[in-house]
């Protein structure tokens, strides 16, 4: 008890220093024994744990070897994220021309410039993007057949209190009716990125209905920026059920979104991926994955990492912009070579170094 000296085994008991003595108490013995089972079962239970992993980022490595088929590369369909600055005034007209000098020579056909947020009730006031109607004459003139979208988005309420609801009609008609206006101000399409969408939300299916029915009439696009694809299967709901946030979509999901609008950029970043090799692999693996269940009516990107940043979920020197083309060619090869709708989207604009762009262009647009 506290205050009390041990007295162990002694050299008169025939034990060494080296010996059992060393184990103090006489229950010395046992709770040795106990910790070393315990450490054993941790060991194991890790062993269990990690296996899986380690499987996982093997076939990902696998699937990063071998060579890209001939003609994987741009089909002149690819897009690219802009920000703000374009449509709140901070741009102007050597801004835009300077862009065209970057862009005419890449495979770079459709813009979605950032014209939100929307208000968590689905409205957006005409107020968020201003010189909407100057920018896209600007581009029209300089770089003529491509086309300016309008980039629109908001935190969704399903992991918070806080954000859009989808499960409301009234918000749902706030968003058509706030791409009403967007078209009204000549934007030529309109790309949705709403986050964390959960795989199975039917509400964003019924939204997408209605939107596609505008944008139809309107003779404009339905784009929308996606979720990546469940590595394995069912991973979401384990992922979901483990950190309350499902990061990915089932694949069976992903094609009932991708049916439902005119094109479908997967947000391939962010992959918790600590190496090229093996964020290259994921890449290529999400491009085979999203090919199988996207219709051949509908156009689909992956996205190209055009940021820098280390935090959990991303590391710059893992997520680049080669190792993401590679795998990009190697998903197309392997599933769907001869896709005519299929491309890249670069996101984003203001992120973008030289080296992000040169890579583009010598490993992609060719």
């Amino acid at each position: 008890m506290d205050g009390e000296e041990t007295i162990g085994p002694t050299a008169a008991d025939g034990v060494g220093p080296s010996g059992p003595a060393t184990t103090g108490a006489p229950g010395g013995r046992v709770g040795a024994g106990k910790r070393r089972r315990v450490l054993r079962w941790g060991l194991g239970a890790l062993a269990l744990l990690l296996l899986p992993l380690l499987t996982v980022e093997t076939a990902l490595w696998f699937d990063y070897t071998g060579d890209p088929a001939p003609g994987t590369r741009t089909r002149h369909q690819d897009a690219l994220w802009l920000g703000h600055a374009w449509v709140d005034g901070r741009k102007g007209e050597k801004d835009v021309e300077a862009l065209a000098g970057r862009l005419r020579t890449t495979g770079i056909r459709d813009l979605y410039v950032h014209s939100g947020p929307l208000e968590h009730d689905g409205t957006l006031p005409d107020s968020a993007y201003p010189r909407a109607r100057w920018l896209i004459a600007a581009v029209h003139r300089e770089l003529p057949g491509v086309r300016v979208q309008a980039w629109l988005g908001d935190k969704l309420a399903t992991e918070s209190p806080d954000g859009l609801r989808l499960e409301r009609p009234a918000t749902r008609a706030a968003i058509l009716a706030s791409t009403r206006r967007i078209l009204a101000a000549g934007f030529e399409g309109a790309h949705f990125d709403l986050e964390p969408l959960h795989s199975g939300d039917r509400d964003y299916l019924a939204l997408l209905d209605n939107l596609h029915t505008l944008t139809r009439a309107h003779d404009a696009l339905l784009s929308v920026a996606a979720h990546q694809i469940d590595p394995l299967p069912a991973f979401h709901s384990l992922w979901g059920t483990t950190t309350g946030h499902p990061k990915w979509w089932s694949q069976r999901y992903f094609g009932q979104v991708a049916r439902r609008v005119d094109q479908i950029a997967v947000m391939s970043y962010d992959t918790m991926q600590p190496l090229a090799s093996l964020y290259g692999g994921y890449v290529a693996e999400q491009t085979s994955l999203a090919l199988e269940v996207t219709p051949d009516t509908t156009h689909l990107l992956m996205g190209l990492p055009f940021y820098h940043e280390n935090r959990v979920g991303h590391r710059a020197r893992a997520e680049t912009v080669p190792a993401a083309v590679r795998g990009v060619r190697l998903g197309l090869s392997r599933t769907d070579a001869g896709r005519a709708r299929f491309g890249v989207a670069l996101y984003v604009d203001f992120a973008a170094t030289e080296a992000d762009w040169r890579a583009y262009r010598e490993d992609w647009a060719g």
